[in-house]
């Protein structure tokens, strides 16, 4: 993405700094061959000065080199990295740029020293609603700020969303800020801004505090799992979906525990189980036949057992035995009602 070697860029930079100085940068932002940054308090006990002092020769360093004709020298290599961060949307989550700008580990650091350095770029540091993020345009950073926080609004708690019609939602609110026909890849970059939303592992975007983004355990492995199966699964296929969609090992009796435990989780059959968001009710066979009737008022017994069998996986016999139970009254006319 970048026409130059970063670290011949860096190298000239720091080439006009007294010795100290230059180490300074060198050890803060990690620009030496092997590549660790140091904190301003191990930098500070090794001259025997404090850590308030060497931020200062930090900020210091800074503005020389700013100042300096090497500076002045890398002017079109400034408006390369320019234009490398406005290709990827003007407004950028450090991570993003740190994936996509570098061409090797080694350059990570010594394109964040530019970044750092280069009067073009302005950072805003990681806060509660969004990451570390670098920018080339102040109005645009705002616009883009305010979308996404009014994009969270609008998610329900637990709404999971496909990235297309997510990116499209996100459009709208972009638009509302004067923000316009950006491509769909540049727009997903800038989703990846916030600490509030977020993609599951299947591509699908909600708020980060939903179970159903932010994966922790087996249970949200299998909620997405049957999530993207569709239908009710045996807890053995469950884990196995774990498996082949998340490449997660998962133990098909240790499966079948999360799954008793969670109460998005209906057991629908003999292993069988279904997601309560699909409409299947909880409970035995007797407690569905309570609440069908609860709905609907008496049925004929025929009308009991399909009603049934749209939210269990049992034989007619199994609900006519339940029919028999005394919470159940059978009327005139045949059919069943709750007993008073």
């Amino acid at each position: 993405m970048l026409s130059f070697q970063p670290k011949n860029v860096t190298k000239e930079l720091l080439a006009g700094l007294p010795e100290r100085s230059r180490k300074v940068l060198t050890d803060r932002f990690g620009l030496s061959p092997k590549g660790e940054s140091r904190t301003l308090d191990a930098i500070g006990q090794e001259y025997g000065i404090t850590r308030e002092r060497i931020r200062q020769i930090e900020n210091h360093s800074v503005a020389v080199v700013r100042e300096s004709e090497s500076y002045a020298a890398q002017n079109q290599n400034w408006e390369d990295l320019k234009r490398a961060l406005g290709t990827l949307g003007g407004v950028v989550a450090e991570e993003v740029i740190l994936e996509h700008v570098p061409k090797n580990e080694a350059d990570r650091n010594h394109v964040l020293f530019l970044l750092t350095v280069g009067h073009h770029f302005n950072d805003r540091r990681e806060d509660a609603d969004f990451k570390t993020r670098w920018h080339v345009d102040e109005a645009l950073a705002d616009s883009v700020e305010r979308a996404l926080s009014n994009l969270y609004e609008s998610i329900e708690a637990s709404k999971l969303t496909p990235e297309e019609e997510f990116v499209e939602q996100f459009a709208k609110f972009l638009k509302q800020e004067g923000v316009k026909n950006r491509p769909p890849e540049q727009m997903t970059r800038w989703l990846l801004i916030s600490k509030r939303i977020g993609k599951n592992p299947l591509g699908e975007w909600g708020r980060m505090e939903s179970p159903h983004v932010r994966i922790k355990n087996t249970r949200d492995f299998a909620y997405l799992t049957l999530k993207r199966h569709g239908s009710p699964m045996h807890f053995i296929e469950v884990a196995k979906g774990i498996e082949k969609l998340f490449g997660r090992e998962a133990h098909p009796a240790t499966t079948h525990n999360e799954l008793i435990k969670d109460s998005r989780f209906v057991l629908v059959g003999r292993g069988l189980y279904a997601l309560k968001e699909w409409g299947y009710e909880p409970g035995v066979v007797r407690d569905v036949i309570k609440g069908i009737v609860e709905r609907e008022g008496p049925l004929s017994r025929e009308d009991i057992i399909e009603r049934v069998k749209r939210e269990r996986y049992v034989k007619d016999a199994t609900i006519a035995v339940n029919l028999q139970n005394p919470m159940f009254a059978r009327l005139p006319d045949g059919r069943y009602a709750l007993a008073k």
